[in-house]
């Protein structure tokens, strides 16, 4: 089996998605027992960015979001936020395999997308004309014409590499795509007519989360938030865990919960810093609002830890931690910074989220939230 991705057409992907489901009333594997029906009397939808989202509930930024089919499929299970996959200048770079270790928490040593930026702009493409292909084929229609699902760019890791020429083609193209949207839909007419009446807004996304690189600097944190903002996207950070200190972070992961994960000293010392990020944040949301748009924080980032299982390739003396380990430290930031902010700062959430725990989250005001590793595990989107 190959370890590369090799992008299907999108006359391809809807063949493939009207026969399954003709035949076994499945699309992708996903029973159509397990579809989530959108009703408008549906308690937990909210709006964000201005925009409704049917479901306060997504799929994070991670392997399952760099291909059309993935995202359509998280759809179809209820995911209405989608973090699409991570992507930075730098597109074309070695990943070391295997690059995921899920047997219980996660880890993984996955630097970025496994796409090149063009690649990921028309997966992204073609999953936004699959759902609104998909919304008019099972009749699912919001009293105004919303599509109930909100596209969230993830961009990395440097101002420097957000200004090159390849990312900024990318954050243009989601902005508007109406020529790669006006092929596409030529393209699926002779399979589906009904998609050249179809309203399908020409902007993607007009929001993004910033994810920086472990040991990022603050003042060039708060340099890129400040670019994002300035450009009128809606701008979410993504933090980290580290932000808890050593001394309560390990009494949360090692001693009350018995994870045998190693962080070392340097993950605390190179990452940011509690009072920085505090000032950061601050900054920010002055900009946002001085901007008119929305500023929130995302918890959190994966957990730098050594490489220690015997699964990556030793030449990798790292790896981050994702999962069911991340969740006590996820909430308790949230918590922290909460207590911070008076309950005044919008937080999202992906760390460790599950069956188990996600009502409790967004019964803490916690939303959206998002999964990922849990995914990956037998069951799925399901």
């Amino acid at each position: 089996m190959s370890d590369k991705f090799f992008p299907a057409t999108i006359s391809t992907l809807f063949q493939m998605i009207t026969s399954e489901y003709e035949k076994r009333d499945s699309i992708f594997g996903i029973s159509s027992e397990l579809f989530f029906i959108p009703q408008s009397s549906h308690p937990f939808r909210m709006r964000r960015y201005g925009q409704l989202l049917e479901t306060p509930l997504g799929v994070a930024a991670g392997p399952h979001t760099q291909m059309a089919q993935n995202i359509v499929a998280a759809w179809l299970c209820g995911a209405r936020y989608m973090e699409l996959k991570t992507v930075q200048t730098l597109d074309e770079i070695e990943v070391s395999k295997p690059c995921i270790d899920i047997e219980d928490e996660g880890y993984n040593c996955e630097w970025s997308q496994e796409l090149t930026l063009s690649q990921s702009f028309h997966e992204y493409c073609k999953a936004w004309i699959l759902i609104h292909v998909l919304r008019h084929k099972f009749g699912w229609r919001n009293d105004h014409g919303e599509l109930g699902t909100i596209f969230n760019m993830s961009v990395g890791y440097s101002l420097e590499g957000i200004m090159n020429e390849n990312v900024q083609t990318f954050l243009a193209s989601m902005a508007d795509a109406t020529p790669h949207l006006r092929a596409y839909v030529k393209e699926l007419a002779p399979l589906y007519p009904e998609v050249e009446s179809l309203n399908i807004p020409s902007q993607l996304s007009d929001n993004l989360t910033l994810s920086t690189m472990h040991g990022c600097p603050p003042d060039e944190i708060e340099r890129i938030g400040q670019y994002l903002i300035e450009r009128k996207l809606h701008t979410t950070i993504k933090l980290n865990p580290t932000l808890l200190g050593p001394t309560v972070l390990r009494g949360i992961l090692n001693d009350t919960c018995g994870f045998d994960t190693t962080v070392p000293d340097e993950a605390f010392g190179h990452d940011l810093k509690y009072d920085d990020g505090i000032l950061i944040l601050n900054n920010l949301l002055d900009a946002s609002q001085k901007n008119d748009v929305d500023f929130a924080v995302k918890l959190t980032n994966t957990l730098e830890s050594v490489n220690q299982r015997g699964i990556f390739d030793s030449s990798q003396a790292m790896n981050y931690m994702s999962g069911r380990a991340l969740h006590p430290l996820s909430m308790n930031l949230a918590a922290k910074l909460q207590q911070e902010f008076h309950g005044n700062l919008q937080v999202s959430l992906s760390g460790g989220a599950d069956t188990f725990n996600i009502a409790a989250v967004i019964e803490s005001n916690i939303r959206p939230v998002t999964v990922c590793s849990d995914i990956l595990k037998p069951g799925g989107y399901g």
